[in-house]
């Protein structure tokens, strides 16, 4: 079944930087914004990053604003094989080219964070060219064990803009 992406891209005003993800779980419970899967570890990555509570949209939202970053995902429309939340079973995809585009042709932004190495992947096929500096985070998704949680935070704390 086709699914289209629940969430519209988030753009502060004067954003300075795009962070993109793949494409949003299927719902939960409680579920109702960008990496907010139980199991995925962003928000609580970003925490100990910010030392900052993020329990809620609102919270992250403000978090984003502060940090002049926006957010989307690469894709706008799949169907999902085996029907899990893995990239890997992402098909018939339809790229969010015509959004990412929008914000980046209405601001000015100096960096694109990727939220793994699949997304800036995908990124680099559809726009080949390009003069903004691109950053690969460690996947915050459980599933990627390369790295423990503690070295996340540290890439993170690294390479995410500070307060």
């Amino acid at each position: 079944m086709l699914e289209t992406h629940p969430y519209d891209s988030f753009v502060p005003p004067k954003a300075r930087f795009l962070l993109l993800g793949s494409f949003a779980v299927k719902p939960e419970p409680g579920c109702n914004w960008f990496y907010s899967s139980k199991r995925n570890q962003f928000w609580p990555i970003l925490e100990r990053v910010y030392g900052l509570t993020l329990n809620n949209k609102k919270s992250r939202q403000h978090l984003f604003t502060k940090l002049k970053i926006a957010v989307t995902d690469i894709i706008f429309q799949c169907e999902r094989q085996k029907n899990n939340n893995s990239d890997m079973n992402l098909t018939n995809i339809v790229y969010n080219t015509e959004g990412i585009k929008k914000i980046l042709r209405h601001n000015r932004i100096e960096k694109i964070y990727f939220s793994s190495r699949y997304v800036e992947n995908m990124f680099k096929r559809i726009f080949k060219e390009t003069s903004i500096e691109l950053i690969t985070l460690p996947s915050p998704s459980p599933r990627y064990a390369a790295m423990s949680k503690t070295e996340k935070i540290a890439r993170y704390k690294k390479l995410l803009p500070s307060l």
